[in-house]
């Protein structure tokens, strides 16, 4: 089988190689065809420079966190699934369902953890595999896992979404663009920001109900302000960073809710005099459980709803599909297909 490995720190250090296929499943293994993955910040971060620690890739391991595929085999002691059936693996192989585990590995797929799904044949336990949405395609599936489950986390994990809030989310990116999905299918308002004006339309075709050009620098929160009737969104899917935090503060009810998605800092702002006085909420967001994945996948189904991607690029172009998504110009997310 063709596999991608992390033999050093850089886009350098991603080569591909030929090796044999993985052993037989026993037990409770499957064996998975993968079909398609997709690229997501994290990684970026892990194979570009290593930088947060937690995600540098261990040498010689497969990145990527996110992967669909068909099941090929499956070991005599499996149950959840059957050969030919079309799945995803999930982020967090060790979060099932109910509270955060005390020993959940936060590294997730592809990273310190174990292999990611950046080859075309890879051996799972039965328990980290969740079946996809008939309608999608193995490339639209190949978004989810990541950036589909954390933007559902973000909406609806600790304190769900209610019909009729309003929300604000934060650019084109994978998790801004599902979370955008997500808030309209549950029946929220959408306010989306923008800093490429050429982008607005997009945002508009993909529903969202006010569009905001923010390339202008800070301040943007007065028109969230405007479009509120000053009393600001009920929930903020905080994806900018510092940069964003002021304004993104300044646009939230009092009360309300700011998902922080990511390793963005600003931990000094979000403990300011105004978070405090204005009794805003703080959800520190990651990828849900194999649970929430499921819960996402049954609401995607019944609305009929499908990923955004921007590109596909085949397999034998993963270092120019890393290049292009380093650029940050997509809108929606960023596919390999394995073939």
């Amino acid at each position: 089988m063709k596999v991608y490995r992390q033999t050093s720190l850089g886009l350098e250090g991603l080569q591909q190689f030929d090796e044999p296929n993985p052993p037989s499943p026993a037990g409770r293994q499957v064996l998975m065809r993968v079909r398609a993955s997709s690229l997501n910040f994290r990684d970026l971060l892990s194979l570009k420079n290593g930088i947060p620690a937690q995600y540098i890739v261990n040498a010689g391991r497969f990145p990527l966190c996110d992967g669909a595929g068909e099941v090929v085999a499956v070991g005599r002691g499996v149950t959840r699934v059957k050969p030919g059936e079309h799945v995803a693996a999930i982020f967090h192989w060790d979060w099932i369902a109910g509270p955060i585990p005390y020993s959940l590995n936060t590294y997730g797929r592809g990273t310190k953890g174990n292999d990611g799904m950046l080859a075309e044949l890879a051996l799972v336990d039965e328990s980290e595999l969740v079946l996809l949405p008939e309608h999608l395609s193995f490339e639209e599936g190949a978004t989810l896992p990541c950036a589909g489950v954390t933007a559902w986390y973000a909406l609806h994990g600790d304190t769900p979404l209610v019909p009729g809030e309003d929300v604000l989310v934060e650019g084109t990116g994978g998790v801004s663009v599902f979370a955008l999905q997500f808030a309209k299918i549950s029946g929220a308002r959408v306010i989306a920001t923008t800093t490429s004006p050429a982008k607005m339309e997009t945002l508009r075709a993909l529903g969202a109900d006010v569009v905001i050009d923010a390339s202008r620098g800070p301040g943007w929160y007065k028109e969230v302000l405007a479009a509120t009737h000053g009393r600001g969104v009920d929930v903020t899917v905080e994806v900018g960073g510092p940069a964003n935090w002021d304004d993104a503060v300044a646009a939230t009810r009092e009360n309300g809710r700011i998902s922080m998605v990511g390793a963005l800092g600003g931990r000094d702002k979000a403990m300011s005099f105004e978070f405090m006085i204005r009794g805003l909420h703080l959800h520190p967001t990651r990828v849900g459980s194999r649970l929430h994945f499921e819960q996402m996948n049954r609401a995607m189904e019944y609305h009929g709803m499908r990923p955004v991607i921007d590109r596909i690029f085949d397999f034998d172009e993963v270092p120019a599909a890393f290049e292009y998504f380093e650029h940050g110009k997509q809108a929606g997310k960023v596919v390999i297909r394995h073939g």
